[in-house]
């Protein structure tokens, strides 16, 4: 065997043009991996990719306007969703009926929504445990408006038939003004992106339902 050094010269021209293509799909691959990489950086940013949780749909600057209205529309969501379930067997109106499901669909989410926006901004769910908001420690708040009475619930509960559909068009008109009297608050004194949006569709979605619920009101 000749001790000569390899050289791609001393190739037959056909091996010289196999050796050359090898190199080009070898470089090809290299670049393609490369860019691969830079793309599967890019896709574990924050932010960078689609379905993002709540918590991550609130991220971004936010004050106590923000942290406030979460706080205070959890509870008022909460409520208004137990005064949709007591319709299941108390309701006769199919409208009520349909109401109730539909304040129920919407609401619960928005709660979870909410409480992941306080988890992300690291505060309580409660107002009454948030030391760091003036007026809001011990339960020193003003009362959320629109919120019934342990008194109301009970006798909303007890209702049944069409002194239920009366009464609880009644008392969701009144819940749905307090919510958007404090979603417009936030509107005009909160910062968050996210929460102004929700606040937004708030104010418009229950305005739409107390119109809805005047006329069921007028035909009951």
């Amino acid at each position: 065997m000749s001790d000569l050094p390899y050289s791609p010269a001393l190739l037959h021209p056909s091996a010289r043009r196999r050796t050359a293509v090898a190199v080009g799909l070898f470089a090809a691959l290299s670049l393609g991996l490369a860019a691969c990489g830079s793309g599967d950086e890019h896709a574990a940013e924050p932010g960078a990719h689609h379905g993002s949780s709540p918590s991550a749909s609130a991220s971004g600057k936010f004050d106590a306007a923000d942290v406030t209205f979460a706080q205070m529309m959890i509870p008022h969501h909460q409520q208004a969703v137990s005064m949709a379930k007591l319709a299941d067997g108390r309701a006769s109106d199919q409208e009520v009926k349909t109401l109730a499901v539909d304040i129920e669909k919407a609401q619960g989410p928005e709660i979870n929504t909410m409480r992941g926006w306080l988890t992300a901004w690291g505060k309580p769910a409660s107002p009454s445990m948030d030391h760091s908001m003036p007026g809001m420690a011990h339960g020193g708040g003003s009362s959320m408006p629109g919120m019934m009475t342990g008194k109301d619930m009970t006798g909303l509960e007890a209702a049944r038939g069409k002194a239920f559909d009366k009464r609880f068009t009644e008392m969701m008109i009144g819940h749905h003004k307090g919510a958007i009297t404090m979603a417009e608050d936030e509107q005009k004194n909160g910062r968050n992106a996210a929460a102004r949006k929700l606040a937004v569709a708030v104010v418009k979605n229950q305005r739409a339902e107390v119109d809805r619920m005047r006329k069921i009101l007028d035909r009951l």
